[in-house]
């Protein structure tokens, strides 16, 4: 079964940084990219970051390109999200899936509620 379990995010202030993790099970994660995706409140979810299967390629959406990096650790089946500069637009609900996960039928995770307020 597959599964992402998301965890680390927080209400932290404007300019503050929080580092996310997402650990998979179910598939062979050494073997699949990876993509941490965003819902903020009364907006369509969002792709934000992917990272190839080796981890040497990953994407940004422009909104956090140059303050969020995305990484990951192939034997723990972890993806982490490192999140810099946070901007009150951040706030939002963040998940992580495979890449193109809908072609796999993969679940959505419960999420990680960040709130950058001050």
């Amino acid at each position: 079964q597959v599964q992402f379990v998301e965890s680390g995010g927080g209400l932290v202030q404007p300019g503050g940084s929080l580092r996310l993790s997402c650990t998979a099970s179910g598939f062979s994660f050494r073997n699949y990219a990876m993509s941490w995706h965003r819902q903020a409140p009364g907006k369509e979810r969002e792709l934000i970051a992917t990272i190839n299967f080796g981890g040497g390629t990953t994407n940004f959406a422009d909104a956090v390109k140059g303050r969020f990096t995305i990484s990951r650790d192939i034997p723990k089946n972890t993806v982490f999200l490192q999140m810099n500069s946070l901007k009150p637009d951040d706030t939002a609900v963040y998940y992580c899936r495979r890449t193109r996960g809908n072609m796999y039928g993969d679940p959505w995770g419960q999420g990680t509620q960040v709130t950058v307020s001050s």
